[in-house]
């Protein structure tokens, strides 16, 4: 009888999730990725391969859970509720782990293969690491046998743990740490959990069984800044480290200089004071894999960077939220009036060439006009715990729904007609920042671009209204810097356009 080839991969648009489909239909397995967001997975470049499908389901609920898994042989289980927004990541992602468990035996799964973090319960973990190991020990218990792999500080272009060491040590000459920078980790390369991850497929002696992974090196993370330095041709970083400081303040410092907000570095500085080293490595024997150095994975994951080559990002994960008043209709609906600031322009330009100078905002490019007023937005945004700008995007010319995009989030990619913008900054209500594109006749376009905001209380009114004598010089100046960008004269604007929707303000 012919082994079932289908595979379910919860967590498919997760960093982790997007490389192991890839590597899976590469190894010749059927993939049905699994998540929560259907514009998300259709985003993705696995989404049309003859050999996908995709399913979608939420970690919370039994039923749409054990109907993605109905059919599969294995499934991998990638699901993590540490992400910005969302409190209590622990409590949910032992609820998760619960469903998921009693769906995979509802399905009639063979097996479920779970990564998580090196640690030990009886011993003083991080909130994170300890979440880590709850979730391992409620999908262990249940009748579905378990492949367990448990991996420290994973490396790879894009990885959360790979931009906090890169920012810090390309960006601070002299590091001030707490005690932690003494602690020892095994980091392990990306393409070596990947490789791990899709041979347990093929290694039956792997099933029902807990595997520490990591790399050949031993390091501390002082090793580690004087290794990334060395191969990112810096000069060697001064450490100064001082037990008074504790994890919980240096993730402040980490929010602030790197990329990562608080809500991901609170709980990743926390779980630096913990030593992550395997104990034990019989799944070199099962899975035979040339591992990289510490050394030879920071200089791939440089290179990929820097070539803007990267797969996958950190900021991937996470539900994408849609707000039900995005379409601007009635007040009550939508919870109150939504505020607008919209202003268009008609250029000598195909939609095409529009399109093409739209979709490369943001990141290194900037935003066009009034950068340092950006630039301020984002440092503020960072101070009080929010995102930030430094998140920049994943590649400098391709857009996806589910991309981190500054301090936005990408909602919708309709090729040569709109790009639809949700903020992630810290703001007292909901924003929405959204281009439209319209061909007029041939070389015209019409290019519209609306702010849209959503006020939560008082303060969100008072907020709105602060920054309107703002919003019409700088939006109007972005279009205008479009326009020189595109390389279309503008024929005429910028303009107010007519209101989309019946309950909103223009401003």
């Amino acid at each position: 009888m012919e082994r079932n080839r289908t595979i379910a991969v919860l967590g498919a648009t997760g960093y982790i999730g997007g490389r192991l489909v890839a590597a899976l239909l590469e190894r010749g397995w059927r993939v049905r990725a699994v998540g929560r967001n259907p514009e998300k997975l259709r985003c993705r470049p696995f989404a049309s391969h003859p050999k996908v499908e995709l399913a979608q389901a939420d970690a919370l609920d039994r039923t749409s859970l054990t109907a993605a898994l109905q059919g599969c042989h294995a499934a991998y289980y990638l699901v993590h509720s540490m992400f910005p927004g969302v409190k209590n990541f622990e409590d949910r992602d032992k609820q998760a782990a619960t469903t998921m468990r009693d769906a995979a035996a509802d399905a009639g799964i063979a097996r479920i293969i779970y990564l998580g973090g090196l640690g030990d319960l009886d011993g003083d973990l991080s909130a994170h690491l300890k979440s880590r190991m709850e979730v391992g020990e409620i999908l262990a218990g249940g009748p579905v046998p378990l492949t367990w792999l448990r991996a420290a500080m994973i490396i790879g272009s894009g990885s959360a743990s790979f931009e906090i060491l890169r920012y810090l040590v390309e960006r601070l000459p002299i590091m001030v740490t707490p005690a932690w920078v003494k602690s020892l980790s095994q980091p392990i390369a990306v393409s070596n959990v990947i490789e791990y991850l899709a041979g347990c497929l093929d290694a039956d002696g792997t099933i029902g069984r807990t595997f520490d992974i990591g790399g050949p090196d031993i390091v501390s993370y002082h090793g580690l800044f004087d290794i990334y330095a060395r191969v990112a041709g810096l000069r060697k970083r001064i450490v100064i480290p001082l037990p008074v400081l504790t994890p919980k303040l240096s993730s402040y410092w980490i929010q602030l200089v790197t990329p990562v907000p608080s809500s991901l570095a609170r709980p990743l500085a926390e779980g630096l004071r913990n030593k992550v080293v395997c104990r034990e490595n019989t799944i070199r024997e099962l899975i035979p894999t040339r591992l990289l150095t510490a050394e030879e994975a920071i200089a791939r994951a440089l290179d990929l960077t820097s070539h803007s080559e990267i797969a996958t990002c950190w900021s991937d994960a996470g539900a994408l939220r849609v707000p039900e008043w995005i379409d601007c209709g009635d007040a009550p609906y939508a919870g109150g009036t939504v505020l607008e600031s919209a202003h268009s322009v008609t250029l000598a330009a195909t939609p095409a060439r529009v399109w093409y100078v739209l979709t490369r905002l943001g990141g290194d490019e900037g935003w066009m006009s009034g950068d340092w007023l950006w630039r301020m937005r984002g440092l503020l945004d960072k101070l009080i715990g929010g995102t930030g700008l430094r998140r920049g995007r994943r590649h400098p010319s391709e857009l996806r729904v589910g991309d981190a995009l500054d301090f936005w989030r990408v909602l919708a990619v309709e090729e040569n007609r709109r790009l639809r913008l949700l903020a992630e900054m810290k703001v007292p209500g909901e924003a929405l920042l959204q281009f439209d594109v319209e061909e007029k006749g041939p070389g015209r376009t019409a290019l519209t671009l609306r702010a849209r905001f959503l006020p939560r209380g008082l303060w969100g009114i008072v907020y709105w209204y602060a920054l309107a004598p703002v919003h019409a010089p700088l939006f109007r100046g972005m279009l205008t810097a479009l326009a020189r960008r595109i390389g279309g004269s503008i024929l005429s604007g910028p303009v107010t356009p007519p209101k989309e929707g019946s309950s909103c303000q223009i401003s």
